[in-house]
């Protein structure tokens, strides 16, 4: 049974071969034929625009993916380049941020090498704004040595006011640009003084001698004034305060008022200085009595003003009992 299986198998494959050999055959005597020629030539030429067209949209759709496939790749690498570029951008803010405080701390520690006065650098940390108070919050406390009344400066020497209120690790300082504040200053190209008082913006000069003559862009420094009876500035002598703008005269007054440019930032400050070892006020016993209210164009603010006060009563001792 399996040979005859075997044998109609083997004569299916024979046929088999045999059809496609005679219909090459066929193919090849019909391709010779020049009729057989010529048509083919005459479809290939009717279908050849459309032939064309197809290859034509062929390379279109296959443009159109290619191009689809740049327009990706060039989106992924547009967004790899801007993330560096938002990267390097950050990185050079960062470092323009860095150059400028390394700058103010560099400015900070020279005025600190060449003062007379031992120093605490302190970084500003909250800001105190309104109509009438101009305050600041430093860094440090009464465990860095902070006092209150000692006075605080920013870089090139200029003063930007004195401790007020003092924690453990913070004070608040009020500003030369304070209502409350009053600073005796003078004019570097002469001994004239006069009051700079505080208000927004520009500083005020006041009680200053009519006849002294004051140039625009002349610098005015704190007078430092001591009494000599034990008294002395609040401020040290010699610490820049500001630099004139505007003068306003009144003929019919022997005294002339000055506005003031503040030379401290007071607005943007950062890095200060606070001076620890400068003692303003009474400085010891007091040599005369000195009346406790303001004397009359004194060159003491009111809050500074030395008061003499009465030597305590001593109690009278009690009778031992017998």
């Amino acid at each position: 049974m399996s040979a005859l299986f075997a044998s109609k198998t083997a004569r299916r494959k024979g046929a088999a071969y045999v059809a496609l050999l005679v219909a090459s055959l066929v193919l090849l005597t019909i391709s010779s034929n020049p009729f057989v020629r010529d048509l083919q030539h005459g479809v290939a030429f009717a279908f050849r625009p459309i032939q064309q067209g197809i290859d034509g949209i062929a390379r279109d759709v296959g443009s159109i993916f290619s191009t689809l496939a740049e327009i990706d790749h060039l989106r992924q690498e547009n967004e790899l380049l801007k993330a560096e570029n938002a990267t390097l951008e950050e990185l050079a803010r960062t470092a323009q941020e860095l150059r400028r405080e390394n700058e103010l701390l560099t400015g900070l520690l020279q005025l600190r090498n060449g003062l007379e006065f031992q120093t605490r650098p302190v970084s500003v940390i909250a800001r105190e704004s309104s109509e009438a108070r101009r305050a600041i919050v430093i860094d440090r406390g009464t465990a860095d040595g902070i006092k209150v009344g000692q006075v605080v400066i920013s870089s090139g020497g200029a003063l930007v006011g004195r401790v007020t209120d003092v924690g453990s690790n913070f004070a608040h300082v009020v500003l030369i640009s304070d209502t409350s504040s009053t600073v005796i200053g003078q004019f570097s190209t002469s001994i004239a003084t006069g009051k700079v008082v505080g208000q927004l913006g520009t500083l005020l000069m006041t009680d200053v001698k009519a006849g002294v003559a004051i140039q625009e862009g002349e610098e005015v420094y704190t007078a430092g004034i001591e009494l000599g009876i034990g008294v002395r500035s609040p401020f040290p002598k010699g610490l820049l305060i500001g630099r004139v703008i505007d003068v306003t005269q009144n003929p019919n007054e022997v005294v002339q008022t000055v506005f003031l440019d503040p030379a401290a930032a007071l607005d943007r400050l950062e890095f200060l200085l606070v001076i620890t070892d400068y003692e303003g006020g009474i400085i010891g016993p007091l040599e005369t009595d000195v009346p406790c209210s303001p004397t009359d164009g004194g060159t003491l603010p009111d809050s500074d003003q030395p008061c003499a006060t009465t030597a305590p009563t001593t109690a009278p001792a009690s009778t031992p009992r017998p």
